[in-house]
């Protein structure tokens, strides 16, 4: 029994420290997320400084190669782009270390991107005679992980035994290459233990990188996550927990999109109870997937959002009943006192305490009032939103169905009469930019039917010289459409590019230059937005 006793004692204790330390590496994570846009911002300004190099250098591939670099854990669509102008840049020079160096470049970007084929087909084409030493590690090295990947991808028993020989066969040309005591020697067996099932060594390896050598971000994210996984596969999830924290802040600090640390941290902390924590990375993971653009990534946290999305929903509405049931409680319970006052200043003539207590219960009714009347208020500006955007939608959607029916019968009227160059006159004449700037006119109409005040508040969060100063005829602007779309609760920047037709680093471009002209804080201004009240 005694034995029993400490056992206990120190299970409950290691789990208690545990528990402290995932919430002190929690808040460490916390204050990565807050500066993520800090952390982008900053990579996407040197973007532009090699962009602003590319017509002045000789050496434009160089260049193309430091923006690849930044791009390729950014967004997978820019990466694939400059890889393929550095590929271009290497033929034009008819240099075949260069031409090689790019089609690695290449076939990672494709990797990266789940396109496993097209990627070992770039790389495949590669002539290793061509390459330096330092390449060719990185040749063996991403060749090795395509057919790794592959693995994890298809999940078959045939092609994982054909597709681990041969990734370990290109790991083992690798580390030839490697220096004994180097990041990559460490790296590298790892990966190649983890694949022969050997946890404990592979284990031992990533600990032995993480204590003796100074990681990049990129390095510590890698190390971290694959600890994890091996953490998780022996039984140990706090301590997977850990790592997968420390692999996020690193993604967050590299400004690193093509990554799937965070959507595993949200399902282990899911799995373990904090439902607020996994709701919160769960969507973090799904943005950071819409970002870097690459179709396998939206597809896997596509497999878990809905789960923890769901579960949180059914939480908040238990939640709700629950408020809903503790104000009934309460409301009875303050009848009660004011019965029970009553009856205690007539019975005991005690004047001064009994007007006290009913002072006390009518402030808590007023408050309580209070609250209920900005609870309405919001309700009814939703309502009154929803019925405005309900009537455009309806309008809008039958100005175009008409349209396409007027459109449609002069097409058939054409055909019968095979006119066909009347035909092409026809559709030639369908002027796109002219229909999306009549949706965008009739939105401003009904928004600032809504808020009329919206341009005025809006500005006067501005200096004057900064204020937006509207041409004739123009409702709104496009600064001001991307903080009405805001106002409208629609805060996904991707979103809002595809309403407006731009592109999201536009999108990031306009919202961070009127925020830096602002006389709020940066962190404050999309709140005030929202505060704009609706007639």
């Amino acid at each position: 029994m005694r034995f029993l006793f400490i056992f206990c004692f120190l299970l409950v204790a290691g789990s208690v420290n545990s528990q402290i330390v995932i919430d002190s590496l929690l808040n460490e994570l916390q204050k990565t997320i807050d500066h993520k846009e800090e952390y982008v911002q900053a990579k996407l300004e040197r973007i532009d400084n090699y962009k602003a190099q590319t017509s002045q250098s000789i050496d434009r591939f160089r260049i193309y190669f430091k923006i690849y670099e930044e791009y390729k854990t950014l967004n997978y669509d820019s990466a694939f782009t400059y890889a393929h102008k550095l590929q271009d840049e290497a033929y034009r020079s008819k240099d075949p270390s260069k031409i090689a160096f790019a089609k690695i470049k290449l076939g990672f970007i494709l990797l990266s991107s789940g396109m496993f084929n097209e990627a070992l087909d770039s790389l495949l084409s590669v002539d290793r005679n061509d390459l330096r030493d330092s390449s060719k590690k990185e040749f063996y090295h991403i060749v090795a992980r395509t057919y790794f990947d592959l693995i994890d991808f298809n999940r078959d028993q045939y092609f994982t035994e054909r597709y681990t020989r041969l990734g370990n066969l290109y790991i083992d040309s690798a580390l030839v290459l490697c220096g004994k005591n180097s990041v990559e020697c460490f790296s590298l067996r790892a990966m190649k233990n983890l694949r022969l099932e050997k946890i404990d060594d592979a284990r031992k390896d990533f600990e032995y990188l993480l204590s003796n050598f100074k990681l990049t971000d990129s390095e510590l994210a890698i190390a971290a996550s694959t600890l994890a996984y091996i953490y998780q596969r022996i039984g140990d999830v706090d301590k997977a927990i850990e790592f997968l924290i420390q692999a996020s802040m690193a993604d967050n600090r590299s400004s690193t999109k093509e990554t799937l640390a965070i959507l595993n941290l949200a399902e282990l902390l899911y799995k373990k109870g904090d439902e607020i924590h996994a709701y919160e990375y769960v969507k973090l993971a799904m943005d950071d997937a819409n970002f870097y653009g690459a179709r396998h990534r939206k597809i896997q946290v596509a497999a878990i959002f809905p789960i923890i999305e769901g579960n949180k929903l059914n939480t908040v509405e238990h939640q709700r009943k629950l408020l809903f049931v503790y104000a009934f409680l309460i409301t009875v319970l303050s009848i009660m006192t004011i019965i029970f006052a009553v009856i205690i200043y007539k019975q005991f003539k005690r004047l001064k305490m009994a007007g006290k207590k009913i002072k006390e219960a009518n402030a808590n009714l007023q408050e309580t009032n209070k609250l209920l009347q900005e609870v309405n208020t919001h309700l009814m500006e939703a309502n009154k939103i929803k019925e405005e955007y309900i009537g455009y939608y309806f309008n809008i959607n039958t100005e175009y169905i008409e349209k396409i029916e007027t459109f449609k019968r002069s097409i058939d009227n054409k055909l019968l009469l095979k006119k066909f160059d009347d035909i092409r006159f026809v559709v030639g004449n369908i002027n796109i930019k002219r229909e999306r700037e009549e949706l965008y006119f009739s939105f401003d109409k009904v928004f600032l039917k809504l808020f009329p005040d919206f341009v005025n508040t809006f500005n006067s969060y501005f200096k004057e010289e900064d204020k937006i100063v509207l041409k004739d005829g123009q409702l709104l602007n496009t600064e001001l459409r991307i903080f009405a779309l805001i106002r409208m609760g629609i805060h996904d920047t991707e979103k809002i590019a595809k309403i407006l037709d731009y592109s999201i680093n536009t999108i990031y471009n306009y919202k961070a230059r009127i925020k830096s002209k602002s006389l709020l804080p940066n962190e404050e201004f999309e709140g005030k937005i929202m505060s704009i009240q609706a007639i």
